[in-house]
């Protein structure tokens, strides 16, 4: 099976929010399972559904030393965000060759629809409440980038520019 590429900025699907999924299906399950496969691929920590140009909200986590350990998620949404802060250089295969230190809650309860169709309630800490909270920033037609101050920001995207 060839993989899917991921969307580019300023592709505007990156800016459009994602469409809640009202019931997980075969083919739910069939484009989780190519988001693994991309994810796998680039490497990576986590994919958003509407990277691959789905505007569904779903989205792939998998922060694991040993891989393997997906979690399958539609609709995320954090309920609870820890006061207590985490420093992580992200990256997006949506913008190759840059990246930057945002600072996000290390910690966060997430409710989701699981693979199994139920809602579900979870604790995430470190580079997965990172991960999670990306990819929901995915799902809401957000960019990390976008957390940034406009200095910043703006000069980011002109290194990005600068490499394509």
């Amino acid at each position: 099976m060839s993989l899917r590429s991921v969307l580019r900025w300023p592709d505007r699907r990156l800016r459009t929010p994602a469409a809640p999924v009202p019931e997980i299906t075969e083919d739910t399950h069939r484009l989780w399972d190519e988001m693994i496969a991309v994810m796998e691929a680039m490497p990576g920590v986590g994919l958003a559904a509407t990277q691959l140009g789905e505007m569904q909200a779903l989205a792939v986590v998998d922060a694991s030393d040993a891989r393997g350990q997906a979690v399958r998620m539609a609709n995320p949404e954090v309920l609870h965000a820890s006061v207590h802060l985490r420093e992580h250089q992200e990256a997006s295969p949506c913008l190759p060759g840059v990246s930057a230190v945002i600072v996000r809650p290390r910690a966060v309860t997430v409710r989701f629809l699981n693979e199994n169709g139920e809602v579900e309630e979870r604790d995430f800490v470190g580079l997965w409440a990172t991960s999670v909270q990306h990819q929901i920033d995915h799902l809401q037609g957000r960019m990390y980038f976008d957390r940034l101050g406009r200095v910043k920001r703006d000069m980011l995207l002109r290194r990005a520019r600068k490499r394509v």
